[in-house]
């Protein structure tokens, strides 16, 4: 294990979040509700965050994520033309009025969604790449699997209420920081209002269901939602300083006090808390020997941006970190992980993060190995 000094930089130190015991502080009307910050996930406020409640159309943040998957896979493209089926046209609820037999592209089926919670837009979409809404659904559940999520079923790709459809404040908001990491939703999730169809008798107005995108400055997202059993409920997330946090309020008894509620923790968030970037994702911590490789030496990297978060009143520390390595092949891809950084305050982790290489590395061959024996033979690095 290799210990190394970090930085010489002012931090301060980690602090457990704020669990509201005693009652709802921030969103004193919401039946439960989450604060987080994306980089890290650190959960900064929660109240009855893993309560089973109907979650409305923020479902489609879930159905978002796996279209935006399809759509760096190269499974679709924005500029797929997708033709709504009669089960897509007649959905009920909040829609963008397609007709059946009517084709769009998944770049306008996109801005349906996120803009005006098109009922009939997500489940086009989810017919699309899962074959059937139903495929699509249980591509769903299995994603919610995939991430460890204990408190969500999904049974629909929209949200509309029927029995054993649930999730929660802590799980929306996981579901949301996996959508917020493909940045191209934000594009969307940000436009106030919009047109679609165009120069055409049957143009539509869109305006977002999420006023806080026009009235709160740094909001670019992501999902409102509401049903009779659900109430009101939003997953908002704002950028400012560098530091992104995600929102999420279930069970609220109006629009405007989803709004204020959700407004004020985002407030909340940026008042006490800042992120410090560390290493970024080029940063060479180590560099390492390859005996069998082609290359004889590979530079060792973080898979993933390293911040820290910190409270803005509390002490200062100066971390470090200890990289522990596994068993390194003689082929290595970027991407592979090789290792393990671990970020400490003493003796105490506080953040873990995997390693990789910053160049793909091959396995030598004979000749490769020879050349290497005829080179350190002539300067003299060949050790008997």
């Amino acid at each position: 294990m290799k210990k190394v000094l970090l930085f010489i930089i002012s931090l301060w130190l980690l602090i457990p979040s704020v669990k509201a015991e005693d009652g709802n502080l921030l969103a004193p009307n919401a039946k439960s509700a989450i604060l987080i910050e994306v980089s890290t996930g650190q959960v900064l406020y929660e109240f009855n965050s893993h309560e089973k409640l109907a979650p409305a159309s923020m479902t489609k943040m879930m159905s978002l994520l796996l279209i935006m998957e399809a759509i760096e896979k190269g499974s679709i493209s924005l500029d797929t033309k997708i033709t709504a089926s009669k089960n897509a046209s007649d959905m009920g609820g909040s829609q963008i009025l397609l007709e059946e037999g009517e084709t769009m592209s998944v770049d306008d089926l996109l801005k349906g969604i996120t803009i005006a919670s098109g009922n009939d837009a997500v489940v086009a979409m989810a017919e699309a790449i899962g074959g059937s809404e139903s495929n699509f659904v249980k591509m769903m559940n299995d994603k919610v699997t995939e991430l460890g999520l204990k408190d969500t079923h999904f049974q629909n790709s929209h949200g509309l209420d029927t029995e054993n459809h649930y999730s929660s404040a802590y799980d929306m908001a996981m579901i949301a920081r996996e959508l917020v990491r493909h940045e191209k939703i934000l594009e969307y999730s940000s436009i106030y209002e919009t047109y679609l169809r165009t120069g055409t008798d049957r143009q539509t107005w869109l305006v977002n269901t999420n006023k806080l995108v026009r009235f709160k400055e740094g909001v670019d997202g992501l999902k409102t939602g509401y049903t009779a059993d659900s109430g009101y409920c939003l997953t908002a997330t704002m950028k400012k300083e560098g530091m992104r946090v995600i929102a999420v309020v279930m069970g609220e008894p109006s629009s405007s006090t989803r709004n204020s509620e959700v407004g004020g923790m985002l407030d909340y968030a940026f008042a006490q808390y800042g992120i410090q970037k560390l290493l970024s994702k080029d940063s060479i911590v180590d560099t390492i020997e390859l005996e069998k490789s082609k290359q004889e030496r590979v530079a060792i990297v973080p898979k993933e941006d390293v911040s820290l978060l910190y409270r803005k009143m509390d002490v200062k520390l100066t971390p470090t970190y200890e990289i522990e390595y596994d068993k390194i092949p003689s082929s290595i891809l970027v991407g592979d992980k090789v290792g393990t950084l671990s970020i400490l305050d003493g003796e105490k982790v506080i953040r873990e993060v995997d390693l990789t290489v910053a160049t793909s590395v091959r396995k030598a061959n004979i000749f490769d190995l020879f050349l290497r024996y005829g080179k350190d033979l002539i300067t003299g690095n060949l050790h008997f």
